[in-house]
Formats: C-alpha cells, sequence, structure tokens
C-alpha cells in the first residue's frame, strides 16, 4: 500500500486517541458517557453531574456533587476587567469570537501551568465550567447597551444562565429541559473541536487556551454553528407545502440540508430524539411554533429521499427550535453549545494529561523539487531591468 492511498481527507476513521470518555455507534444510534446512555442521563442526570462523570470518570457521591456544585456557584463570577474588555468589543462582532477572547483572557488572571498539581487542574476546571456561561450572558447584555447581571447563587446552573441572559427568573420546566440539552450537548467523542483541544492541549498550555482553541474551532458552520442554520432554512421554506420543492431543488442542486447527515450516525441522532421531544414539551407549556410543522415535514420528505444513503436529522435539526421557545438569539446557539461542550473539552484534556504526547502529523507532499530561484526583475515579463 502506497502512502499515498494511505491519505484520508479530515482524518476520517483515523484513530487519534485511546479514550474511555464517550462512545458513539453510528449504525444503532447509540451515545454512551463513561458507558451510561444518554438516554439515562437526561431522564435521570443533571448537567454537572455529568460533567462530573465525564471529567473525573465516574458519578459523584452527593458529597461530591454537593461540593462541586458549590464551587461553581461561588466561581460563577467574572474579573471586573474581563466585563471592560468586552464592552470594548464591537456590538455587530459574533458571540462566539467574543466568547473565544473572553476565554482566553481568563489565562491572564489563573494560568500558572501547573499540570502535575491535581489542586489546579481541578481549579481550573471548576473556574471554566462556571464562568463560560456568565461570559456568554455577559456579553448578550453588553451588545445591548446593558450591564451584565450578578449570577444568582440560589439558582441552579441551567436557570442561573437563562436567568442572567434573559433577565428573570425561568420556569423550572424550561430550566430542567435546557439543563437537558447541556447534558446532550456536553461531549461527543473526536470532533473537530474536541480535536482541536486535544492538539492545543498537547503543547501543555494552559486549559483557558486549550478551551479557547476549541471554542473558535466550534464557531465554523460545518461544526457548532449549524442549528443557527437550520432555522434560516426553515425560515427560507416558509410553509409545510414548500417542503417537497425545496428539497427536491436542494438534492438536484448538491445544496446541503441543514441539520441533516452526521460522520458517524446512519440512523436519526439519538441527540435529535430526545430534542424533538423537549421541543414539543416546551409547545404544550409555552405556545406552539409554526416553524415545528415544517421541521417535521423536512424530516418526513428527507426520509423518502435520502433514508437510502444514512442522512437524517442529526442534534442541530431540533436543537434551535428548543433554545428559540427558551428566549435565546439565534447566534447565541453556538455559544451554548460551547458552555455544554466546554465539559468534554475538559474530559479530553484531564485524561490526555495522564500519557501526553504532542501532535505531530505527518503529510504527503505534492509540490515541485529542484526549481531554481528566478530573480525579481525577471518574473513578470512587463517589468524590464535597467
Amino acid at each position: 500500500m502506497t502512502a499515498v492511498s494511505e491519505f484520508r481527507p479530515g482524518l476520517e476513521g483515523v484513530p487519534a486517541t485511546l479514550s474511555s470518555i464517550s462512545f458513539v455507534d453510528g449504525q444503532r444510534g447509540v451515545l454512551e458517557y463513561r458507558g451510561i446512555s444518554i438516554e439515562q442521563l437526561a431522564q435521570r442526570g443533571s448537567f454537572l453531574e455529568t460533567a462530573y462523570l465525564l471529567i473525573w470518570g465516574h458519578l459523584p457521591t452527593q458529597q461530591e456533587l454537593t461540593e462541586f456544585e458549590h464551587e461553581i456557584r461561588y466561581h460563577r463570577r467574572i474579573k471586573f476587567r474581563i466585563r471592560d474588555m468586552m464592552k470594548c468589543f464591537p456590538d455587530s462582532g459574533h458571540p462566539m469570537d467574543a466568547l473565544q477572547a473572553s476565554a482566553a483572557a481568563l489565562g491572564l488572571f489563573y494560568s500558572r501551568r501547573a499540570l502535575d498539581d491535581p489542586e489546579y487542574i481541578r481549579a481550573a476546571v471548576v473556574r471554566l465550567l462556571a464562568k463560560i456561561p456568565t461570559m456568554v450572558a455577559a456579553f448578550q447584555l453588553i451588545r445591548k447597551g446593558n450591564d451584565p447581571i450578578q449570577p444568582r447563587d440560589e439558582l441552579d446552573y441551567a436557570a442561573n444562565f437563562l436567568y442572567m441572559l434573559t433577565e428573570r427568573e425561568p420556569d423550572p420546566i424550561a430550566a430542567r429541559i435546557f439543563d437537558i440539552c447541556l447534558t446532550l450537548h456536553a461531549e461527543h467523542t473526536i470532533n473537530a473541536s474536541t480535536f482541536s483541544a486535544m492538539v492545543t492541549a498537547s503543547t501543555l498550555t494552559d486549559p483557558y487556551a486549550v478551551v479557547a482553541s476549541a471554542v473558535g474551532t466550534l464557531a465554523g458552520p460545518l461544526h457548532g454553528g449549524a442549528n443557527e442554520e437550520v432555522l434560516d432554512m426553515l425560515e427560507a421554506i416558509g410553509s409545510v407545502e414548500n417542503v417537497e420543492p425545496y428539497l427536491d431543488h436542494c438534492i438536484a442542486t448538491k445544496t446541503r440540508i441543514m441539520g441533516f447527515g452526521h460522520r458517524v450516525y446512519k440512523v436519526k441522532d439519538p441527540r435529535a430524539v430526545i430534542l424533538q421531544n423537549l421541543a414539543e414539551q416546551l409547545f404544550d407549556l409555552f405556545g406552539h411554533d409554526p416553524y415545528y410543522e415544517i421541521a417535521v415535514a423536512v424530516e418526513k420528505a428527507a426520509a423518502e429521499r435520502l433514508s437510502h444513503k444514512g442522512i437524517y436529522p442529526n442534534v442541530d435539526f431540533y436543537s434551535g427550535l428548543v433554545y428559540r421557545k427558551l428566549g435565546i438569539p439565534s447566534d447565541l446557539f453556538t455559544p451554548v453549545f460551547a458552555i455544554a461542550r466546554v465539559a468534554g473539552w475538559l474530559a479530553h484534556w484531564k485524561e490526555q494529561l495522564n500519557e501526553n504526547r504532542i501532535f505531530r502529523p505527518t503529510q504527503i507532499y505534492t509540490g515541485s523539487h529542484n526549481l531554481d530561484y528566478t530573480p525579481i526583475a525577471e518574473r513578470d515579463p512587463e517589468i524590464e531591468s535597467d
């Protein structure tokens, strides 16, 4: 086998690490965190309980969870200098860019790179999980011309974020649904942003730079930005009657159908199944969303046309409808994704520290050899030398 035949664009299917954090079976639609199904965690657990499981490898005892939750509450506030820095960001800037800059800035205050110190590792985990939601909510209020509001210690993780974002205490059921959403997005093996985090972490830089690197990768529409574009697609379709012509046009012109298809899943994403159910619960409680009927029709029509290719709804297809009903602006969908995925990034960071080796992949060179240097006066035939 030649080197060229071994090349796989995007490193598809190439193992990058040994990990016990999460497992995906794309043929059967299975997702497990540390061996526990996503369905059980969504139904019975909480996001912080799930984050603890991912990062420390086991479900916490009641005392461990209580202490962890207390630490998170204590560290929710951000330095006023970070808040003032965010006030200098342009109002038109995308929240993901603001989040990347703010996450990196945390390293200026807390980075010691004491990666052999368990206390430093725990403190970094707590600070990132605690402060990322605060920074997302703060930028949302700042870009509207308002001062950010302080976290409320008596509110749990999900409810506190919605409170900081909307300036009103959320309905308990809405907060619980949002907490489940965070659990669903917390981890998903070696996706693009997690691989980015691992590459950055392999240099033994600080965890704040690791998370900032992953945030930058998540910002792309082929990764975390698709749920925002799903709503744009549903708006463009406009009505159930337009669904089939729209899909037929997309298929004929090979235009991507947002929220469909996955590099791993060849059946409906198990997270999409749960998110669809959550969307229906929200609509029953707080009113119908006309986009939902269009989305259901898109899924049905797409199944008739694309199921033989293993193309089904992924996690992004219904998540935007859930976030929209929770009052989250569409350009905050990906930052919300990041709030959850910090848990997975940190789990892989911590796991990799146990046996780290800097990433240094090779390449297959396709350029020329033995070319001569051409003097600058001879490189353009229209330029004559003196």
